[in-house]
């Protein structure tokens, strides 16, 4: 097999608050080795309606799951958990012996689940860290305070060096961890931490870091997470709460978290990937993890709420 020069072909699965940040630099750098994967109907919508990112109006090179001529060198995985089995299957005729794949979904299982489907070799962890994008509708309003965070567990492997190289190229933030693994699980707990308790009692981000109720609150769920990353093997757990902490002070006050907008705007949720997460490995390892199993019930009334309600909207 031929080891790749370089990345050039790149392609993004996923339009939302993450994805599109990613596209734009990709499409504005280099147009005729960029696509955005997407099925027949999603095409359809973003033609019609086209995405408005900071104001401006985005038309990508669309690529559909059923063409077959556009081989990627690098996708980019930025689909919501609920779009990951689709956006496995529809990647299918994009993938070669040498396609790196990255998945910037919050958690710590897509790696596996897209290994399972294309290989352990093409995967390298990876996630998105930065400010909260504004979505509201086709409209998203970011910053340009967003970094990738990725690395292999021996960060000497040839796809990070790619990856490092085309980055530099685009001019894409990111940053590779001596531990990946580890920085993964801190983000982790991050999100199950804040999201979710955030999306229940809507809160912004400066309404929880102020209310010490919220934030006792949150260290328990935290201390779910640096129970079970211990017990997976994660190194150095003993400090992971704190520096989830500080990393919650770095964000913009009257900013909301990912699920909070999903849930004021009627969207599903993360929570599997989330509370259903940090269920299933309590389980595995035996450990009790009584806060995520309530987060957990709290969040699925909400969603058959919103359900409900969209539903009695409609019979009007």
């Amino acid at each position: 097999m031929m080891t790749m020069k370089e990345i050039k072909k790149v392609i993004v699965c996923g339009l939302g608050a993450i994805g599109t940040i990613y596209a734009d630099k990709f499409q504005q750098y280099d147009p005729e080795n960029f696509r955005v994967l997407v099925n027949e109907e999603r095409k359809a919508k973003y033609l019609k309606n086209p995405i408005s990112f900071n104001g401006r109006i985005l038309n990508f090179n669309y690529l559909l799951p059923s063409e077959k001529d556009f081989k990627a060198d690098l996708i980019i995985v930025a689909t919501k958990f609920n779009g990951l089995d689709d956006a496995i299957r529809e990647m299918k005729n994009c993938v070669k012996d040498d396609t790196i794949i990255l998945s910037l979904l919050n958690g710590v299982t897509s790696e596996d689940i897209i290994a399972a489907a294309y290989g352990k070799e093409k995967l390298l962890y990876s996630y998105f860290i930065g400010h909260s994008s504004v979505r509201t509708g086709n409209s998203i309003v970011h910053d340009d305070v967003n970094n990738i965070v990725f690395g292999a567990e021996n960060n000497l492997n040839k796809n990070v060096l790619l990856v490092k190289e085309c980055f530099d190229r685009v001019g894409i933030h990111y940053t590779i961890p001596e531990d990946i693994k580890r920085s993964m699980w801190l983000k982790f707990m991050l999100n199950v931490s804040a999201n979710q308790p955030t999306a229940i009692l809507k809160m912004t981000f400066g309404e929880m870091l102020r209310n010490h109720n919220f934030m006792d609150l949150s260290m328990k769920i935290m201390e779910e997470v640096r129970d079970i990353a211990k017990a997976e093997g994660i190194h150095n757990t003993d400090t992971m709460i704190e520096e989830t902490i500080e990393h919650l002070h770095t964000m913009i006050p009257e900013g909301k978290t990912s699920m909070l907008q999903d849930v004021e705007a009627g969207r599903k949720t993360e929570v599997e990937m989330f509370a259903g997460t940090v269920i299933e490995f309590g389980k595995k390892h035996n450990i009790p993890t009584p806060y995520n199993s309530i987060l957990r019930s709290m969040i699925k009334i909400i969603e058959e709420d919103n359900i409900l309600k969209a539903n009695e909207k409609l019979r009007v």
